[in-house]
């Protein structure tokens, strides 16, 4: 609006006369003291937490899967909430950072008449994620009631023209070193993938890593229902084969569970692997399973409904 309004000053001919004069009509606030509640602490989050600090600003984060990689990126000055209404009920600004998910358990509305309703009546609602994360609904009844605003880069068929919506357009990634930043990060995720079976930045599976193969090792990676059990089932096929399990991790998100073990190849062949790869993709719960060994990408197989498919 400001700019637009110099402009309009300046075919006017009237911009140094009223430039100084005019700036009460677009008075703001500082970030400086300010609270800013971060949900979702992921790699966005994280960025935005300590940027925020940089300003002034007092940060309260909430994250319920918070890794111990994003952990440690975050301001140390950092409190952390255990909820989304007690992330923001004191917040001036709250930023929204977490992937859309359908289904149950997904985070579709997640800001609800709940949460929004325990919002304070200037706050300022920031959304650059997904659009469909927010309740319209109960966002315009806080538009309508008080002094907060919704900034946002998604538009809204109830929000779009609200008087305290601003809405801008999706910038994200739009300059030509964003592109070539996304671009490298996208390789080197996949890469990582392939080669060690490291899940990075994944929206529907969770963040995995381990450290490299020990000397004389193979690693599968085992792709499975979220349900308990399912690790002990998988150990109890290595067992059986007689392959000592030097390292593992299991990590969930939603209804999926990712399992990396990495097994000594001490006395054993390929054959070996192979069987276990079978008995271990076919148990019940299991959905894929990869061995990762020689050429990256390779190793995979699939359990398709009880018919075991590589």
């Amino acid at each position: 609006d400001g700019v637009n309004h110099m402009k309009k000053l300046g075919e006017e001919g009237l911009q140094k006369e009223r430039v100084e004069k005019d700036k009460a009509m677009f008075g703001g606030r500082e970030l400086k003291n300010k609270t800013l509640a971060v949900i979702g602490l992921g790699h966005i989050g994280a960025a935005t937490a300590r940027d925020a600090e940089h300003l002034g600003c007092k940060i309260i984060g909430y994250d319920p899967s918070l890794s111990i990689e994003n952990a440690l990126k975050l301001p140390r000055s950092i409190e952390l909430a255990d909820s989304i209404v007690n992330a923001v009920k004191n917040a001036d600004y709250i930023s929204i950072n977490i992937p859309y998910i359908k289904g149950e358990g997904g985070t579709h509305g997640i800001i609800g008449k709940d949460v929004i309703g325990s919002f304070k009546e200037d706050a300022v609602l920031l959304n650059f994620a997904r659009g469909e994360l927010v309740d319209s609904e109960a966002m315009k009844q806080f538009l309508d009631s008080g002094d907060g605003r919704y900034i946002s880069d998604f538009p809204d068929d109830l929000l779009w023209n609200h008087p305290n919506t601003v809405l801008l357009p999706h910038l994200g990634a739009s300059t030509a070193e964003a592109e070539d930043a996304a671009a490298s990060m996208a390789a080197s995720t996949i890469r990582s993938f392939l080669e060690t079976g490291t899940i990075r930045n994944s929206v529907n599976f969770p963040s995995t890593s381990l450290p490299n193969c020990p000397d004389h090792s193979i690693r599968f990676t085992v792709v499975t229902r979220n349900v308990p059990g399912m690790l002990a089932h998988i150990s109890e096929v290595f067992g059986h084969a007689q392959l000592n399990i030097l390292q593992q991790i299991n990590q969930s998100k939603g209804n999926v569970a990712y399992n990396v073990v990495d097994v000594d190849t001490s006395g054993h062949g390929v054959v070996d692997f192979k069987d276990v790869q079978e008995k271990i993709t076919m148990l019940d719960g299991v959905l894929s399973s990869r061995v990762i060994y020689g050429v990256p990408g390779t190793g995979y197989a699939k359990n398709l409904e009880g018919d075991y498919f590589v």
